[in-house]
């Protein structure tokens, strides 16, 4: 600082605070007199000494109250007649001490890896889930066993149940499994952690057909979004009843409904096409008959189109469960 105030009026006080890494401000500060100087920190004679706030910081760190709220620990001091400080104040010392937090011991879940599954073509990845539809009684239930292809959404099988049984799910995988024509190997079946997905019975099966399995994370409810998605869709339509008679009036009206899902539904995640034309192959060819009839559209009515020729939706090319950052990137 006595450098710039000595060449500071010669060379400028720019020039030299700038070539020196001084603030102007810090320069023009100096030259104040001592009474224009930044005042002193008051007290507050509300303040705890640093005395005091050991002694308060000792009694929250006591083994009765460790445990305890600030709320508690001020409680429980007023009915013994003691003060020492108020709740706020102790929340304040805890904070000075990073000690705001849940002082209780408590069981936290261990981190589990998220599954990371992808799907480029049909009957590469399934999805299994069961849901409950309401029976013609007060705490009466159905239970509707969906298996869905994640690339095609195509529901591959179904039935419906008067509970959940792992026999009933091995038996719905199996025909599925042959239905499709699956080889070894070549099948990955994901599920969440119900009881009948986790079975050791279901278990062995799919170690017997050479099918990967997979589970979501426990306490996650969104790692097998495709069966849910599925299910939304089934019990927003607007003829889905309240209730249900009976079992064969369920049966029925599921079948009605995945005829309608599988072959007419045209999906927004298929580039509006439905789950049969990707499932078995017919998307190229749909997309070709679109594009076509959108040129022609455009020959008929250039003035209505002023981007240019319209063109189809998109065809899907992959579908993930839980996309990892580096490909959502890519």
């Amino acid at each position: 600082m006595d450098v710039v105030k000595a060449l500071g009026p010669a060379l400028g006080i720019v020039a030299t605070c700038a070539a020196l890494g001084v603030a102007r401000a810090t320069y023009y500060r100096q030259l104040q007199p001592p009474e224009y100087g930044p005042a002193p920190k008051k007290v507050s004679p509300r303040e705890l000494s640093a005395e005091e706030s050991a002694a308060v910081l000792s009694i929250l760190h006591e083994d009765r109250f460790i445990d305890l709220a600030p709320a508690e620990v001020y409680a429980t001091l007023l009915d013994e007649g003691t003060y020492v400080c108020s709740e706020r104040t102790m929340y304040r010392l805890l904070a000075k001490n990073q000690e705001v937090r849940e002082r209780r011991d408590q069981l936290r879940h261990p981190k589990y890896a998220a599954p990371e599954l992808l799907a480029t073509a049909p009957n590469q990845l399934w999805s299994w889930d069961i849901t409950k539809l309401l029976g013609p009684t007060k705490w009466s239930y159905f239970y509707l066993y969906v298996i869905i292809d994640v690339y095609s959404r195509y529901v591959v099988g179904w039935l419906v149940a008067d509970g959940e049984s792992a026999a009933l799910a091995d038996r719905l995988i199996s025909e599925a499994y042959d239905r499709q024509g699956i080889n070894p190997g070549e099948l990955t079946i994901h599920a969440d952690r119900g009881s009948s997905m986790k079975s050791d019975h279901v278990a062995m099966l799919l170690a017997d057909l050479g099918v990967t399995k997979t589970h979501s994370r426990p306490h996650v409810s969104d790692d097998n979004p495709y069966s849910e998605a599925q299910f939304k869709t089934l019990k927003y339509r607007p003829d889905f009843p309240e209730r249900f008679g009976c079992i064969q009036d369920t049966t029925g009206f599921c079948g009605d409904f995945f005829r309608w899902y599988n072959n007419e539904h045209h999906h927004t995640g298929l580039g509006l096409l439905t789950p049969a034309d990707v499932h078995f192959g017919r998307a190229e060819q749909r997309h070709a008959s679109r594009s076509l009839v959108l040129e022609a559209a455009q020959r008929n009515h250039p003035e209505r189109f002023v981007r240019g020729t319209p063109v189809p939706p998109k065809l899907p090319s992959a579908a993930w469960i839980n996309k990892p950052k580096s490909a959502a990137g890519a």
